[in-house]
């Protein structure tokens, strides 16, 4: 099931929980679910953001097995912390000086290869309604699109990819022209469907945060 709400004790208590989910994360066999934890109270409380960046910046500063699997499991969380949040500037400024050199230090590396696209993806994260779901973690964690399958009026079906960054109106535009509809003088628009209900999609909403309320 998607985060539900939680029940939180102080900003000081959050921060020492988080740092030990960190600790943990290195030799965990399957960090997905740590990490959509680590996510959610992020989104919840938003001013241990910057605490998580740092954490994480300074995890995967010279760590003792650069590209093993605990660095690049600090690398991943940093992938999707990227993708959900902007930190201050303060800490975007020491965040991409921390790319920069690892992307010098190891050229060619994995870790290099995350950083290039922490990069990319803080210059389109703009905030989340919702974390990442498993499925867009685990796309995150090799630095993959997702497939969404729209369907159509009558049976057609569309598969599209798409990022932590697409929104509905950016789907749907792919879709009229896929569909040879674009000298159609009708407007179009996604939908979201479930048992209780049927609703438009607001254009600018990430197809990201769709997906993670039908998770």
């Amino acid at each position: 099931a998607a985060p539900g709400p939680r029940s939180y004790t102080t900003l000081r208590d959050e921060a020492v929980k988080l740092f030990n989910s960190l600790q943990q994360l290195e030799s965990e066999r399957d960090p997905v679910p740590l990490m959509q934890g680590v996510l959610q109270t992020c989104l919840d409380l938003p001013p241990l953001v910057d605490e998580i960046y740092c954490q994480l910046v300074k995890q995967t500063t010279e760590p003792p097995a650069p590209g093993g699997q605990g660095d690049l499991h600090y690398w991943q969380l940093l992938t999707c912390m990227s993708c959900t949040f902007l930190p201050s500037p303060p800490v975007l400024r020491f965040l991409r000086f921390h790319l920069d050199k690892t992307e010098s230090r190891f050229p060619a590396s994995e870790m290099a290869k995350y950083a290039c696209f922490i990069r990319e993806a803080l210059g389109k994260t703009k905030g989340r309604e919702c974390v990442p779901s498993l499925e867009e973690i685990l796309m995150l964690m090799q630095r993959q699109e997702m497939v969404c399958t729209v369907h159509c009026p009558g049976a057609t079906a569309c598969s599209v990819a798409i990022s932590s960054h697409t929104t509905a109106e950016e789907v749907a535009q792919e879709l009229v022209s896929r569909l040879g509809l674009s000298q159609s003088p009708n407007l179009f628009a996604l939908y979201e469907q479930s048992r209780r209900r049927e609703q438009p999609v607001g254009s600018a909403t990430l197809l990201a945060d769709v997906l993670t309320r039908f998770e």
